[in-house]
């Protein structure tokens, strides 16, 4: 039994000229992969009618089709018009919808003081479907779509990713996508996150396992300076995903750092809830990118208690204590000043565990002895310490991210030492 097909298509010319990163487009993928559906390709095309018809006329020719992005009121967003066209669909308008946005519109309007003619014309235009769509309702003005197109499941969805994701639940519920998805056969996935080794050594670890094929498809993906390895095995080959996983498991157990979906912040806060430990952090050269890795997720402030921002070396003193002597002996970016940091942001803000980061993130500052990329990570807790020296290739983006992830894997070091003592 072949699995259905999905195309995946996410229009906005400002992601074609790299104004902005699409995001959508791997959210679709993921969701299609975990139902069991075969990503067929994911496209990024312009809103010009000329780019957008021929790519739509070609994803129609898939069982699923998942669009998103071109909704809005403004000239420019022409995606359920092109829909309509490459299906050989009429256009009307949906008096219901067209009450249900023009209520928003007019709400908006008042706060604005405009007056609502400056959005009728916007309001027609959102609630103008082609024939036998079916709304998921709105995400703003917005609305998603499900529409039958010749034999493929068309689902429209806004460009905006919270929107986008908003609605997504709600085209999985009808019958139309629900048709698709009862056509894929039950596929099983898996997931082994690795931290601290390179793709090569996975991929010789993956051959060491006899590779992908009969029934299993392997998938190593590095995001988010982690290795990512995604097994989605067919019906009848679980057994061969499991020797996978064992052999990836056994070559590289000391960087697996995880078999779920969770990212590794995640996974530092739920070891401190089950741990009854607070968090804070110190940075220097990531500027608080370790914090907001944190405290992007949910419930976060259960645990995290915040973090110091120690650029300058003054702040350092005041605001964590660093002794001079530590600075003026070792300087800034050091492994000394790295484990001042982290019993200094304890101790400041009264938390169980400090993380703290100190290092070169260029372009420039580097010295032969302290090149750009050296940076000091150091976690310190109520029983125990983790410090790591590492020189991070790439430019000042890819250093500052890499020494965010260093930081917050050696949290987990330090608290899963514990957890298992525990």
């Amino acid at each position: 039994m072949s699995r259905p097909r999905a195309t995946i298509v996410v229009t906005g010319s400002e992601l074609v000229r790299g104004d902005r990163q699409d995001r959508n487009g791997p959210f679709l993928a993921s969701e299609v992969v975990r139902l069991g559906l075969d990503p067929d390709r994911i496209v990024i095309v312009g809103d010009a009618p000329d780019d957008l018809g021929p790519v739509l006329a070609a994803a129609l020719e898939s069982d699923l089709c998942l669009v998103s992005g071109g909704l809005g009121p403004t000239h420019d967003d022409r995606t359920v018009e092109m829909v309509a066209r490459a299906a050989g669909r009429e256009l009307h308008v949906d008096e219901g919808l067209e009450t249900e946005i023009a209520a928003i519109s007019r709400m908006v309007a008042e706060r604005l003081g405009r007056p609502y003619s400056d959005f009728e014309d916007g309001v027609r235009k959102q609630a103008t479907l082609p024939d036998g769509a079916v709304s998921l309702g709105l995400a703003g003005t917005a609305p998603g779509l499900v529409l039958d197109a010749n034999g493929c499941v068309v689902v429209i969805l806004p460009g905006p990713p919270r929107e986008l994701q908003r609605l997504w639940p709600r085209a999985l519920e009808t019958e139309r996508v629900r048709a698709v998805l009862a056509r894929a056969p039950a596929v099983r996935r898996r997931v082994l996150r690795f931290f601290g080794t390179p793709e090569s050594a996975v991929a010789t670890a993956l051959a060491d396992a006899g590779g992908d094929g009969d029934g299993v498809e392997v998938t190593i993906c590095a995001r988010e300076f982690e290795i990512h390895v995604d097994l989605v095995a067919e019906p009848g080959a679980e057994a061969r995903t499991d020797s996978i996983a064992s052999t990836l498991r056994s070559a590289l157990g000391r960087h697996l750092f995880a078999e779920d979906e969770r990212t590794v912040a995640e996974i530092v806060l739920d070891l401190c809830r089950e741990l009854g430990l607070t968090l804070a952090t110190a940075e220097s050269c990531t500027g608080g990118l370790v914090s907001s890795r944190l405290t992007a997720v949910p419930g976060s402030s259960e645990v995290f208690v915040g973090g110091v921002v120690a650029y300058a070396d003054d702040v350092k003193r005041a605001g964590l204590g660093v002794p001079d002597a530590l600075l003026e002996e070792h300087g800034a970016v050091s492994a000394e000043v790295a484990q001042a940091m982290a019993q200094g942001v304890r101790e400041r803000l009264g938390a169980d565990v400090g993380v703290a980061v100190t290092g070169v993130a260029g372009p420039e500052g580097g010295t032969p002895e302290k090149p750009v990329g050296l940076v000091f990570v150091h976690a310190a807790g109520p029983d125990g310490e983790e410090a790591r020296r590492t020189e991070l290739p790439g430019d000042r983006e890819m250093v500052r991210g890499r020494a965010t992830a260093a930081a917050l894997h050696l949290a987990r070091k330090l608290l899963q030492t514990r957890h298992t003592d525990e």
